[in-house]
């Protein structure tokens, strides 16, 4: 499996950003129409998030969703086997002195399930030392595959979901950059449930939690994909991050979330069950 992928991949890397950009649309219109489970899940939640919206203008956004979605993955190509200086031209980054004010200091760099996470994440690790989290592939070959790739430059940690939190902020406190992803429903357990677009999210509480224990900076940040690669956009470090009460910091969060994905809905992962998590005596939205 890791061949065939790595092959694909290999080839798919020649391509210029444009020609990816077009076949992206051709892959994701395909995967609009079979993948309907998955459709499912982005119609009730772009619903949910969306109730004013006209459902014509909710289902567009959704198959343009599919469609970055589908460019996001015909781009691996580019993070596993494109040299250091193409990636370096390919994504750009605007607000890179909010970062270099703040060398020498703990810092947690806030991205949310945006599809062009994982360039952006590979970019900023050729400027500063990274660690990060993933969770693990079921194909043990493809896991160890995608790992390496991961760490090609030698500029950072990656670790498994299932090793923890202690880690991650050991690597902080040495001077790492955590790239953390907190947007996502992982339960009940170190959870509130913090308003996603007026919605009960249940929220995690580990972005307060790691800032107060290690002293590092909050930096909101998100990837912007153009016509001729992506700009990740960091945005200033949140003032008065943390405050002596989690409920109040995951309620920031998903407001700082919101006013990202705003600027490009389509680029947001809507096919996670964000609302899966329920509070007690509400229903199951899928």
């Amino acid at each position: 499996m890791s061949q065939l992928v790595g092959g694909l991949m290999w080839l798919l890397h020649w391509l210029p950003f444009r020609a990816i950009t077009g076949l992206g649309y051709a892959v994701g219109w395909l995967l609009y129409r079979v993948a309907r489970s998955r459709r499912r899940v982005g119609e009730i939640n772009l619903g949910l998030c969306f109730p004013n919206m006209p459902v014509v203008e909710r289902q567009r956004a959704l198959q343009n969703h599919f469609v970055a979605l589908s460019r996001m993955l015909l781009e691996y190509g580019y993070c596993w086997f494109s040299s250091r200086e193409e990636l370096e031209q390919l994504v750009r980054i605007e607000g890179m002195q909010h970062l270099q004010a703040l060398e020498g200091r703990p810092v947690i760099l806030m991205m949310p399930h945006f599809t062009g996470l994982d360039m952006a994440g590979l970019r900023v690790s050729l400027e500063v030392p990274v660690v990060s989290i993933y969770s693990k592939q079921k194909d043990a070959g493809l896991d160890a595959y995608v790992e390496q790739k991961r760490l090609r430059f030698d500029t950072g940690i990656v670790l498994s979901r299932q090793a923890g939190i202690r880690p991650a902020l050991k690597a902080l406190k040495q001077g790492y950059r955590f790239y953390y992803l907190p947007d996502q429903d992982f339960g009940p357990r170190d959870s509130v449930f913090a308003p996603f677009f007026g919605v009960p999210a249940a929220t995690i509480t580990g972005l307060s939690r790691l800032a107060k224990a290690s002293g590092a900076q909050v930096l909101p940040c998100y990837p912007r994909r153009e016509q001729n690669g992506y700009t990740l956009v960091i945005e200033p470090p949140l003032a008065n991050f943390p405050s002596d009460d989690v409920q109040q910091d995951a309620e920031r969060m998903n407001a700082v979330i919101e006013s990202q994905i705003l600027q490009h809905p389509e680029q947001y992962f809507w096919l996670h069950k964000r609302f899966k998590t329920r509070p007690e005596g509400e229903p199951n939205y899928y």
